[in-house]
């Protein structure tokens, strides 16, 4: 069974998990509408992507009062 042989002190441990921090995104800005938007991804608000359009947004949603 594999037991350290030695105490491995906090300090040493915490210097180990130096690395493991999140970081936050970095948003750009969409070319096409100016919502911000995470980078190499489509727009949510207007479904462009590289001055295209990728998805196409649905304008009107008709949602029944029974279905809700």
């Amino acid at each position: 069974m594999a037991v350290p042989q030695n105490k491995i002190t906090k300090s040493r441990r915490n210097m180990r998990r130096a690395h493991d921090a999140l970081v936050a995104d970095n948003p750009a800005e969409c070319s096409n509408c100016g919502e911000l938007k995470r980078p190499h991804h489509v727009c949510g608000a207007c479904g462009h992507y590289a001055d295209r359009e990728v998805v196409a947004q649905a304008t009107d949603i008709d949602l029944d009062d029974d279905a809700a």
